[in-house]
């Protein structure tokens, strides 16, 4: 069936605006993880993060300690100083550092879990209503099979990274 030379270029032209119509509609949708931090706050200081534990990992307090302060000056305005006068102070310690199993085959323990716990202390000079203390919680698994130390070696990055984004979403999140 041929269709008359109007009604093809018609559908030809339905098609050209169907076309960019679609083209042109898209959805934009994002996540936004850090809330606007106030002009006025210029100024950030990290205390060592201390490691107050029945069981210190020693790597554990300098690697986070550092580790927080890359994240805050790489994803934030704020400088980083010394100073007593810092418009937001963070400080805090390892509050626990355990294992215990979690599953057992047979007679024998097949998986333990690391649980870390992390309590962060958190100062705005410039606000003291938004001042706060909050307890952060992480579990990590391993094979039974190897020693905490032999599960440090391969869980201690992870350990580092993942308390470094909970402190950092407590303190600058929306949520």
């Amino acid at each position: 069936m041929h269709l008359p030379k109007k009604q093809q270029l018609l559908r030809f032209l339905l098609s050209i605006l169907l076309l960019s119509l679609f083209n042109f509609a898209t959805c934009k949708y994002s996540f936004n993880d850090t809330s606007p931090i106030p002009v006025e706050v210029k100024t950030f200081r990290v205390n060592y993060l201390e490691n107050k534990a029945s069981y210190v990992n020693p790597q554990l307090s300098p690697q986070l300690t550092e580790r927080v302060k890359l994240k805050i000056i790489g994803t934030t305005r704020l400088r980083q100083t010394n100073d007593d006068n810092a418009d937001y102070d963070i400080s805090g310690y390892v509050s626990q550092y355990s294992t215990s199993t979690i599953s057992i085959s047979g007679a024998n323990s097949s998986g333990n879990r690391l649980t870390v716990g992390f309590h962060l202390i958190f100062k705005n000079n410039l606000d003291e209503k938004k001042n706060f203390e909050a307890d952060i919680m992480r579990t990590f698994d391993f094979d039974a099979n190897i020693s905490l130390s032999q599960a440090e070696a391969g869980l201690t990055t992870d350990i580092v990274k993942n308390l470094t984004d909970d402190i950092f979403n407590k303190i600058f999140s929306n949520w």
